[in-house]
This record gives structure tokens, sequence and C-alpha cells, in this order.
């Protein structure tokens, strides 16, 4: 019983991490952490110097390529890992339920 409790919180928590990764992969900054964050910002501040001075931004749009990459890596791994802990979850839950079930009519079956 005690299960069901913790499998709809990991379906919450799914639920969120896929948003996170919907979200990062449109550029928002939102679900990204602090330390990323400042790369991103750095990136970008790096890419705006660039073209005030005239030259070309490639560098600093190939760390942001590198870094969004790095980043929805981070967040699928994530998600993958809380699928992982549903799966085991839900079958921990049907072993009990198999294993009660089976006690249940080993006990009635000598009535």
């Amino acid at each position: 019983m005690g299960n069901n409790s913790e499998i709809r919180r990991i379906d919450r928590e799914i639920v969120k991490a896929e948003r996170k990764l919907v979200a990062a992969r449109e550029g928002e900054l939102w679900p990204l952490t602090g330390s990323e964050k400042r790369k991103v910002l750095t990136a970008l501040a790096g890419g705006s110097r660039s073209v005030l001075r005239g030259n070309s931004p490639s560098r600093a749009e190939s760390k942001l390529d590198r870094l969004s990459d790095q980043i929805e890596t981070r967040l699928q791994t994530e998600l993958r890992a809380l699928h992982t802990a549903r799966e085991t979850l839900v079958s921990e839950d049907a072993k009990a339920k198999a294993k009660n079930t089976a006690a249940g009519k080993k006990s009635s079956g000598w009535w």
C-alpha cells in the first residue's frame, strides 16, 4: 500500500522532469542549475562582446551548443533514472500483491 504513494510521487517527479527537458530545449533558463546558468550567461556575454568588437561569435555559439547538449543529456539521464525507479516500485508492488494473493489462496484452501 505504501508503494502506491511512492509511485504517485515518482509520477509527479517524471512530469516535472519532462517539463524541465522541454523548457531546456526551448532555451529557457529556469530548469538549469546555478553553475549551468552561470556558464550560459558567460557564453552569451562572450558572444555579445565579440559582436561588439566586430568579430564572429562562432566560438561562443559553439560553446552554447555544447552546453545545451550537456544540459539536455543531464535532464534525460534524470528522467531515465526516474522511469527506472518507477518500474522497480511497480514490479515490487506486483510481487507483493502476487505473494499476498498466493498466501490467501493457500490459507483458504484447507478450510
